[in-house]
């Protein structure tokens, strides 16, 4: 079983920048892929980046590509989306998930709100 915690997101002016955590329990995070994910109202939930277990393997969705960075600390159970140059069409819910590799997404955290403002 695996708990996850989004934390970081707020409100953000066009262009800023903010930085998502997502903190795991359990001893066994290194083993997942950990992935983002974002949704708004009345829209099914949107992938936007994940890493593999290792940090090695990093995949974006075009639309956040070059401006969103996911990363890992393996040591602190943690995955985060640094995300730069935010655009108006950012804004949603971003949630974190973790999944065996090649496998669903098994946990989802309950989602941090995200609102960028023109």
């Amino acid at each position: 079983q695996v708990q996850l915690v989004e934390s970081g997101g707020g409100l953000v002016q066009a262009g800023g920048s903010l930085r998502l955590s997502c903190a795991a329990s359990g001893r066994t995070f290194s083993s997942y892929t950990m992935g983002w994910f974002r949704q708004v109202p009345g829209k099914g939930r949107e992938f936007v980046a994940d890493i593999s277990w290792n940090g090695v393997s990093l995949a974006y969705a075009t639309s956040v590509q070059g401006r969103f960075t996911i990363s890992r600390d393996n040591a602190k159970n943690t995955v985060y989306l640094q995300m730069n140059s935010l655009k108006p069409e950012d804004t949603a819910v971003y949630y974190c998930a973790a999944g065996y590799p090649g496998l669903a997404y098994t946990y989802w955290g309950q989602g941090t709100q995200v609102t960028v403002s023109s």
